[in-house]
């Protein structure tokens, strides 16, 4: 194992960095090189790990012989089960234990050079930031980077809405990103409230209708359902749906 030789990461940022290493070694097993892995880890073996280095590298190998590891081991006879179900499930499977394997090692390393709490939390949070190695995998990593950007719109369409800018909570376009948004960000968001319902009808968001979103339950609704204009939404303040006016009104 070449590339984990004798490197011992001894602030957060070195352990996040050894971190991301590993992590990018073991999605390039798993995706690019995911033929070349396949092969490698062949049943007839005896108990073979997937290992990532600090380095991006990956590679299948026996676990280390002397009790204990110098470092956590990964799990153990990832090629057994390898031709017994389906590729995409067997991936998956080494994904999750491989995201398991890189925590244990990033903490082994905390525990080891006595990081304290408040280290450990920051380390943990910048490792929470990244996609595991199973959402790379699985294609989740994209739908939630998609989910957190749509989140992201909407707390920024509130928060603009609340000082008076009545830009980000009414559009003949439906619900927009904001100007200073990346580059391309218009045509995944496009794309991505295509499965915006609004909250009357529940018909799909479409480019182009007038929409108008709630300061209360911060749905989106049609212009023409909820009985708002262009012209009369540019003196509203704050916008109360139908549904959370009467919630206001009762006793």
């Amino acid at each position: 194992m070449d590339g984990n030789t004798q490197y011992n990461p001894r602030t957060v940022e070195e352990v996040f960095r050894d971190f991301k290493g590993r992590r990018a070694g073991m999605i390039k097993a798993l995706t690019t090189d995911v033929e070349e892995f396949y092969q490698q880890c062949d049943p007839e073996k005896e108990n073979l790990c997937l290992y990532g280095f600090p380095n991006e590298q990956w590679e299948v190998n026996l676990p280390a012989e002397e009790v204990p590891p110098e470092l956590p081991e990964p799990a153990l006879g990832i090629n057994f089960a390898r031709d017994g179900m389906q590729s995409k499930d067997w991936l998956s499977l080494v994904a999750v234990h491989s995201d398991a394997w890189l925590l244990s090692v990033a903490f082994y390393f905390g525990a080891r050079f006595g990081f304290e709490k408040s280290d450990r939390k920051r380390l943990f949070n910048m490792i929470n930031d990244l996609p595991t190695i199973f959402e790379v995998v699985s294609g989740n990593a994209k739908k939630q980077s998609n989910s957190k950007e749509k989140t992201s719109v909407s707390n920024n369409s509130s928060t603009k809405s609340k000082s008076n800018s009545k830009s980000a909570k009414y559009s003949s376009k439906g619900p927009q990103p904001q100007k200073d948004e990346e580059d391309g960000l218009d045509e995944d968001f496009e794309e991505e409230h295509g499965d915006t319902l609004c909250g009357a009808c529940g018909d799909n968001y479409a480019s182009d209708e007038f929409w108008i979103c709630c300061d209360i339950c911060e749905r989106w609704f049609h212009g023409k359902c909820v009985k708002i204009t262009p012209a009369r939404a540019e003196h509203i303040k704050q916008y109360k749906c139908p549904s959370c006016s009467n919630k206001r009104a009762r006793p």
